[in-house]
């Protein structure tokens, strides 16, 4: 009933299409007869006027979406002789089908302004998708389906035998594969705009090979009329002829015959499988693909044929018990010869010079790759000597990527799968490849074999890698930067990860004078390498992307040398003093990368002395104070970083000169702290508590380095010096208040201050840092923002205040003057009697210098002493103490109220005068 109700409303629906149909058909035809009329007469028509166009008549508006499709173009001008209608046999047998590349009309078979409109006009809409596109595709599935089904009754209903109901079905199959040709070869052309998915020969075709397809498959596996071998063969060929097929009807037929040729193995099971049966099959498949998507240049086709191969290779070698090496190497081979041959084969300087790669050669590059990675890690294929077969295969992607430029993930794929064998041989935590179980992980176990042979194709492959890349990117250099700069890198990574591996495999890890000399032969080919390459660009010398990576590997090779030639010590020395080379180059050479190098010295300096801030080991630092390892590991780095920041500065004055400058005052500050640290812990480097002292040696350092900035940026002007001083003048001030006042203040911790009375703690951490912080506001009041020497005059204030206040204290207390030590009477009169003097030294200064700051904090000081008077005196004090702290405290507000009267009589009479 259901099946009753869906047939009578396709028959309705179908009725209604054709109907309208014909009425639009006989709309054209009269359209064409008077579009005959008008050309015939050698009449052009008018341009229509803006209201003709605005509205056009309703019959003209619904056949104009086909009218413009299929009318002559001979409308467009007057025709004095029209030429004669191509024949088939004059018509390009290469374009066929909806899916063939549109040409370029002549100039004069472009429509007129009449035909303007009609082109406006033409829209999509519901039935013309119904009656071109929807009706066809569903009729296609339907054919197929029906094929299926008509087996399917014929078998309940017992009306044929298998053999009859499998050859109606081939028969019906074959049938629809030659209506689509016959359709096609007498001159099928879709007359609407838009519908080239509905191409009917296409559709017939391939619903034809996906009945044969299933005829074959039947007779093979559900009724067993013909064996493994022949069914294989039959669903092959089926598969090849529709790809080739796709010549004509389009790359969709292309890609169902893909698909089933890929599915075949799949589909046909053997008791003794062959290996050398299916990557023959997989690479006749392979072939015929590649030539035909390279006729037609489809890209999504080859790079679904590399998938389809490289998945059945990967397949292989993860279930096979005992995998065929031969069978592998060949299939990779017939991968790269299709890639290498036919895919890329034939294509111009101006395609290798429009594009950098080719995004197929994608597919292959990584199945290849993880071929050699099963063939180089996997201990099954180790045990059977198959490691140098993996690295052939590395070399003969590395040659294909070299012979064919567009072929670059090639590179990318040999390089990355290189480095990951190489990493896995370091102890010990390496990468495992456990293809058996089909997984990749890490395990902290080697895979790959650590002995001889592997050191040997370590060393082969650096090679091949580096001289490939040299000579590619010395070839490419004058082009596009991404390609030569690619064979750079991996030109130079690979043997430096590889040299890498080789040392922590095989070396002696404190010092190897062996691996110390590869690494320095390194340096100099990749230095010359780099030198090679810049004399190719264009212009020459410029030191491109690709010249960057080779003078950068020369500088990582340097850095691995200096490792593993020397201890610790020297190899903090002697990289910090590395520094200066790359800035000497830049005396003959403008490479931009040269500056980077030594900011690469920086960090790598950084990087050892964070690591082990001792520079030789805390067992072997020595505690005499000064001279020891310190000065040398942190003073010679910060030497040369001064030295690269002139010479860049001298020649290229761009962003590593900054970074080279505020190195080395990082370093200059490092060295003495390190070396105070050193001395007040008695020549021990460790996490104990910091004492207020040595807090103080800070805090100077940092105000002192904030001076020196200064003066220096005086001279050589630089934006890291300008912003660096008052950095250093900030983190001085944070310590003050942070670690001075509160942390460390011997009031809360109760920390002895020295039996001696002048020159103590007190003098160290509070006298100095004042002096020193007054002095810098001083010197910067004109050369930095108004707030850096206000903030600094502010802070050198309170110190001096602190400074004397504690002094007093100590005076009373003694050498331990913590606050839960009580207070007396004389000492508290002290205090306020000092904040007094205090407030009015300040105020002297703050006149003298005429500093605004120095005189507001003269008045804040003086605003406490009488808070504290009338506050905690008047209840504290007695007697006489009482009565002198309020004489002082009014003597002196009468005596700042005569001072200032002065000053603004002053004032008046030099205005007035």
């Amino acid at each position: 009933m259901f099946e009753s109700l869906i047939g009578l409303v396709a028959i309705i629906a179908l009725f209604v299409i054709v109907s309208r149909q014909q009425s639009r058909i006989g709309l054209v035809e009269r359209e064409l007869g008077a579009l005959r009329s008008l050309v015939l007469s050698g009449v052009v028509p008018s341009k229509a006027r803006p209201s003709e166009q605005a509205s056009p008549d309703s019959a003209r508006a619904d056949v104009a979406p086909v009218a413009a499709d299929i009318s002559s173009p001979a409308i467009s001008e007057p025709v004095v002789a029209q030429a004669p209608p191509a024949t088939e046999a004059e018509a390009p047998i290469d374009e066929a089908g909806p899916w063939a590349p549109s040409k370029t009309a002549p100039k004069a078979a472009e429509p007129s302004a009449p035909a303007a409109p009609a082109r406006a006009a033409r829209q999509s809409d519901v039935e013309t998708a119904l009656g071109t596109r929807w009706a066809v595709w569903v009729g296609g599935i339907a054919l197929a389906l029906g094929g299926l089904f008509l087996i399917r009754y014929t078998i309940e209903a017992g009306i044929f035998g298998p053999g009859v109901r499998l050859t109606m079905a081939a028969v019906l199959g074959l049938v629809l594969v030659a209506g689509g040709e016959f359709i096609r070869r007498t001159g099928f052309r879709v007359p609407v705009q838009g519908v080239a998915s509905a191409y009917i020969p296409a559709i017939l075709t391939a619903a034809g090979a996906f009945i044969l397809f299933g005829t074959v498959y039947a007779a093979y596996g559900i009724y067993g009329f013909i064996g493994p071998a022949f069914a294989f063969t039959l669903l092959g060929a089926i598969g090849v002829a529709t790809i080739a097929a796709a010549l004509v009807h389009g790359q969709a037929l292309a890609g169902i015959g893909l698909v089933g040729a890929m599915v075949t193995p799949v589909l046909v099971a053997s008791q003794a499988p062959n290996p050398w049966a299916l990557f023959g099959y997989l690479a006749i498949v392979l072939a015929a693909t590649g030539v035909i998507a390279r006729m037609r240049d489809w890209k999504a086709l080859m790079a679904a044929a590399f998938f389809g191969t490289g998945a059945w290779t990967i397949l292989y070698m993860t279930d096979a018990p005992q995998a065929n090496l031969s069978a592998i190497l060949f299939i990779d081979a017939v991968t790269l010869a299709v890639l290498a041959l036919v895919w890329l084969g034939r294509r111009g300087d101006e395609s290798v010079q429009a594009r950098v790669f080719d995004w197929p050669s994608i597919v292959p590059g990584l199945f290849v790759a993880f071929s050699a990675l099963g063939l180089s890690v996997d201990p099954v294929f180790i045990a059977a000597g198959d490691a140098l077969p993996g690295a052939v295969v590395i070399a003969a992607l590395v040659a294909v990527a070299l012979y064919r430029p567009l072929a670059l993930p090639l590179l990318y794929a040999a390089g990355l799968i290189t480095v990951l064998i190489y990493l896995g041989i370091i102890p010990p935590t390496s990468i495992v490849s456990d293809l058996s179980g089909g997984a990749l992980g890490v395990d902290g176990l080697p895979v790959a074999m650590s002995n001889a042979l592997t050191m040997r194709i370590g060393i082969a492959l650096g090679l091949v890698f580096m001289g490939a890349g040299f000579w590619a990117a010395r070839r490419f250099a004058a082009g596009t930067q991404i390609r030569p700069a690619s064979w750079a890198a991996w030109g130079v990574i690979v043997p430096l990860v590889i040299l890498v591996a080789l040392w922590f495999t095989f070396g002696n890890l404190d010092r190897d004078f062996v691996y110390a000399a590869v690494a320095a032969l390194l340096v100099v080919v990749f230095a010359g390498g780099g030198e090679w390459i810049a004399r190719a660009e264009d212009p020459p010398l410029k030191g491109g992307i690709a010249v960057s990576f080779a003078l950068g590997g020369a500088a990582v090779a340097g850095l691995l040398m200096l490792h593993m030639a020397f201890d610790s010590g020297w190899t903090t020395i002697l990289l910090g003093a590395a520094a200066i080379v790359p800035a000497l180059a830049t005396r003959w050479r403008s490479y931009p990368v040269l500056g980077w190098i030594s900011v690469g010295a920086v960090i790598a300096v950084l990087g050892r002395v964070a690591f082990d801030p001792t520079i030789v080991g805390a067992e072997f630092l020595s505690k005499t104070p000064v001279f020891n390892w310190l000065l040398p590991g942190y003073g010679v780095p910060a030497l040369a970083f001064g030295f690269a920041a002139w010479q860049l500065a001298r020649m290229t004055n761009g962003r590593p000169r900054l970074a080279m400058e505020a190195a080395a005052a990082l370093f200059a500050l490092l060295t003495l702290a390190m070396l105070v640290r050193h001395a007040m812990h008695g020549g021990v480097i460790d996490t104990g508590a910091m004492t207020l002292a040595e807090q103080a040696i800070y805090t100077l350092i940092a105000i002192g380095a904030g001076a020196i900035l200064v003066a220096i940026d005086m001279r050589s002007p630089s934006s890291v010096l300008r912003y660096g001083s008052m950095a250093a003048g900030v983190i001085s001030v944070a310590f003050i208040v942070v670690r001075h006042f509160a942390v460390l203040n011997p009031l809360f911790t109760d920390e002895s201050t020295g039996r001696i009375p002048v020159f103590n703690l007190l003098f160290l951490a509070y006298l100095l840092p004042a002096v020193a912080a007054g002095g810098l506001a001083l010197y910067a009041r004109d050369k930095r923002p108004k707030w850096y020497a206000q903030m600094l005059a502010v802070v050198a204030a309170v110190l001096a205040l602190a400074y004397a206040t504690l002094s007093v204290r100590r005076l009373f207390k003694g050498e331990f003057i913590s606050l839960w030590s009580g207070l007396g009477q004389l000492e508290t009169y002290t205090y306020s009697a000092l904040w007094l003097i205090i407030g009015v030294a300040l105020l002297t200064a703050g006149v003298w210098l005429k500093s605004q700051v120095l005189r507001i904090a003269s008045a804040a000081l003086i605003a406490i002493a009488v808070l504290k008077v009338f506050i905690f005196d008047m209840s504290e004090l007695e007697g006489v103490l009482r009565a002198l702290s309020f004489i002082g405290l009014g003597a002196v507000l009468i005596g700042i109220g005569l001072f200032y009267q002065r000053l603004l009589t002053r004032a008046t009479k030099s205005e007035v005068g």
